[in-house]
């Protein structure tokens, strides 16, 4: 039968009724002639670009006038750099959390909460703004020739003078008043000022009137706030953020028109309401070969959530560290030089996400999928023999690194690995590796191996590692299978959950499996 491997992350408030993770795996849809109707990709990893400044990176901007040159907030620094990657230091950028970056074709606008600065791209200048009408600004976009901001700790929204940043009338500003809450963040998409409060977005246009251009529109009103400044994305022609309201926090929702649309599902909201923090969350967006992620990071929570608005499927995307999963590197993305870049939050590294790249810069990514052995509504509480469980997946795409690729698979008697000693044993006829103790092997083998473990307790407890290999390079009818694999146990319902880190090219078509059931 075919076990739902499939699909995309939901695990619920209770396991047992729900236990399907997933970790820097994504679906796409195969509109026809497919295999499957879907299959798993996994995620880019991080292919480093260079290293600039001292970091974090805090932001990343690319110009749509020349495209020849990105520029990076990285400390307290902000930098140039050209295609080959080569930066230039242009002036200091006060603070040291995330940045608003807007440009008008010849300015560049950083807001760095509460100091503004300007980088005149034709001369060079860079400078505070040292308007002393100048509120700070917190968020920034550009509208007509505007730069439009919000000020910290109000409710006011600012527009500078017409196609120059540095200089402020006292006298351009209004108040976003449709409710009595704190105005966090502005965001300009299709020509339209979107003011995001606590609890409410109200929706302003450029109406060219004298004094304020900017007017509200009738009826642009939303009774859905923003829990996090930074968490406001423009994506799918549309804009994402995490919602907060007068009934709670922590939905993520996209713009419909004026109205906010819940994208987050109940399993996301439980792991994000979980947190103890989510007014720190940062989000960023980026396209890679059609799927149109939104990012959403949760620095104190040290979790990373993924929404594809193609499938409609949500994942988690992380880094392994000390044998867990911890926030995705990824801090702020920008599209330069044919290439989506994204900055670290914790150094001045900037990488290319690279979907033929399997390690997050020098560091492994471990992706993991969890799911149910059983198809929903099939479960009639009677125990079941696991015999075989195979995985349909591209194999033989063997080790990224060239040197590795060209050594044999380990196919010869292997007395070591039946020591206990050597950490683990296989049994030739079922092709499975068993982990037996932690010791260090006595040689390092270059096929890649995919490791499955399974709940009997509907993911409450799991059972230890077993290995198989995924086939050296070249070795593409290679099965990918475990055997014997016991009798479900206490519930009679089992969860899977099979996962890797070695570098190489994973695609999961889905996964087969043989068992007999039993009268009790």
């Amino acid at each position: 039968m075919q076990t739902p491997i499939l699909g995309s992350a939901y695990v619920a408030r209770s396991v047992n009724a729900a236990d399907s993770r997933m970790v820097n795996l994504f679906p796409e849809v195969v509109p026809e002639a497919g295999k499957q109707p879907a299959f798993l990709n996994r995620a880019p990893g991080l292919r480093r670009l260079a290293t600039v400044g001292p970091g974090p990176v805090r932001g990343l901007w690319a110009t749509q006038i020349t495209g020849s040159d990105g520029y990076v907030v990285s400390g307290q620094g902000l930098y140039k750099i050209d295609t080959s990657y080569n930066a230039t230091f242009l002036g200091t950028v006060s603070g040291s959390g995330p940045v608003s970056i807007a440009d008008n074709g010849t300015q560049i606008f950083i807001a760095a909460d509460p100091d503004g600065y300007i980088y005149n791209m034709s001369t060079g200048a860079f400078a505070p703004i040292g308007d002393p009408d100048f509120p700070g600004a917190s968020t920034v976009g550009y509208l007509d020739g505007y730069f439009v901001f919000n000020e910290p700790d109000s409710q006011r929204v600012w527009v500078t003078s017409l196609l120059d940043g540095t200089s402020v009338d006292p006298l351009d500003f209004a108040s976003a008043e449709g409710a009595p809450d704190q105005l966090l963040s502005v965001n300009v998409d299709h020509r339209e000022a979107w003011l995001f409060g606590t609890g409410t977005v109200e929706v302003w246009y450029n109406a060219g009137t004298a004094d304020f251009p900017l007017q509200r529109i009738q009826g642009a009103f939303n009774e859905l706030g923003c829990s996090a400044v930074y968490s406001v994305a423009k994506l799918d022609n549309t804009l994402f953020w995490l919602g907060s309201d007068a009934r709670g926090n922590g939905v993520v929702y996209r713009a419909n028109g004026y109205r906010g649309e819940r994208v987050s599902t109940h399993a996301v909201e439980f792991a994000i309401q979980s947190y103890s923090t989510i007014s720190d969350a940062v989000a960023y967006s980026y396209q890679q070969e059609g799927h149109k992620f939104y990012v959403l990071t949760f620095p104190t929570a040290n979790a990373t959530w993924v929404y594809d608005a193609i499938t409609g499927a949500w994942h988690e995307r992380a880094g392994w560290n000390n044998g867990r999963f911890v926030r995705h590197r990824s801090n702020c993305q920008m599209n330069f030089n044919n290439e989506i870049i994204v900055g670290d939050y914790e150094n001045g590294n900037i990488y290319a996400f690279d979907l033929n790249v399997y390690a997050d810069d020098d560091q492994p990514q471990k992706w993991l999928r969890s799911w149910r052995a059983l198809p929903t509504g099939t479960n009639n509480l009677r125990r079941t023999a696991h015999h075989t469980l195979q995985l349909d997946c591209e194999s033989g795409a063997g080790y990224v690194d060239p040197a590795l690729a060209l050594q044999p698979e380990y196919t010869s008697p292997a007395q070591q690995l039946l020591d206990g000693s050597a950490g683990m044993a296989i049994d030739f006829v079922s092709n499975t590796v068993y982990i037996t103790s932690t010791a260090t092997l006595p040689y390092e083998t270059p096929v890649p191996q995919a490791m499955l473990r399974w709940s009997d307790d509907g993911g409450h407890t799991w059972s230890r590692e077993h290995w198989t290999s995924l086939g050296a390079i070249g070795r593409y009818g290679k099965r990918v299978f475990w055997r014997r694999l016991g009798m479900t146990q206490k519930i009679r319902d089992r969860v899977y959950e099979v996962s890797g880190t070695d570098p190489t090219k994973i695609v999961i078509m889905g996964a087969e499996l043989i068992l007999d059931g039993t009268s009790s």
